[in-house]
């Protein structure tokens, strides 16, 4: 299996450190064979600016990522963008990012959901479970959209429960279900294992990932994608092997090689 990150941002979306010439130091230090950045995309009405870059910058990230293949030609280095899904701006994500900038892949999130005719954010909050219902709602219309590749972080809503219950399976199997019936690849994110524990009903653990959701996925026959999500260069790696071995507790099969001839075979 090839050594590969593709979960990088830099210091663009304004919670990050570094820039793109940092993290391709770094993985080529750290014996990554293949790093993809994924920044949090912009939106032309400039909604969620305080983390993510704006559309002024997009062309400077680019560059600097093509940049990066000339002066790294040992890494296999993809230009990608972390995006939430806006039913709107499908058009322009295709266009833009997947058209006129050839990006190789977007990557789907949702740290936002849509509830009650607006988006709400997943951070300082508890899920209940009509909230729940509809963070997997929004995450199967992510996945039908068709635009993404891969969805990061898709036990993000764990971080926002007291304890894991029935509406918490319910949440996780219909998320489930759909990304086996889309073929969607789902990351198991390593971020999470580097921030601090926090208490739940069960004692103190990691916001993410979430074990009982990966043991369901065991079920559905999904693939998985371990992902840094690093936010500083050092952690271009960060708790990578951890997720690998999350995967192969549960019987999870990794597709690091699979996702780049996917990415490389992709019009």
């Amino acid at each position: 299996m090839i050594k590969a990150n593709y979960h990088t941002h830099t210091s663009l979306c304004h919670h990050a450190e570094g820039d793109i010439d940092d993290y391709c130091r770094e993985a080529v230090a750290a014996g990554i064979s293949v790093l993809g950045f994924t920044d949090h995309c912009p939106f032309p009405d400039g909604r969620w600016a305080s983390v993510r870059m704006t559309m002024a910058e997009l062309p400077g990230y680019v560059r600097a990522i093509e940049q990066a293949r000339i002066d790294y030609p040992q890494l296999t280095i993809l230009a990608g963008l972390e995006c939430e899904y806006v039913p709107e701006f499908a058009d322009f994500q295709r266009d833009c990012f997947l058209g006129e900038f050839s990006l190789d892949y977007l990557m789907g999130a949702a740290h936002s959901y849509w509830y009650q005719g607006e988006y709400r954010g997943i951070h300082g909050q508890t899920l209940n479970a009509d909230q729940l219902h509809a963070y997997a709602d929004y995450l199967v219309d992510t996945m039908a959209s068709g635009l993404y590749s891969v969805v990061a972080h898709p036990d993000l809503f764990a971080m926002a429960i007291w304890e894991w219950d029935e509406a918490a399976e319910d949440c996780s199997r219909r998320i489930l279900e759909q990304a086996a019936y889309y073929q969607m690849p789902l990351e198991i994110n390593a971020y999470g294992l580097r921030k601090p524990k926090k208490e739940y009903a069960e004692g103190f653990r990691s916001m993410y990932p979430m074990l009982e959701f990966w043991r369901l996925a065991a079920e559905y026959g999904i693939e998985v994608l371990p992902g840094s999500d690093a936010h500083s260069p050092e952690d271009v790696w960060g708790n990578t092997d951890d997720c690998i071995a999350i995967a192969k507790h549960f019987g999870l099969k990794v597709i690091n090689d699979d996702f780049l001839t996917r990415i490389q075979k992709a019009p």
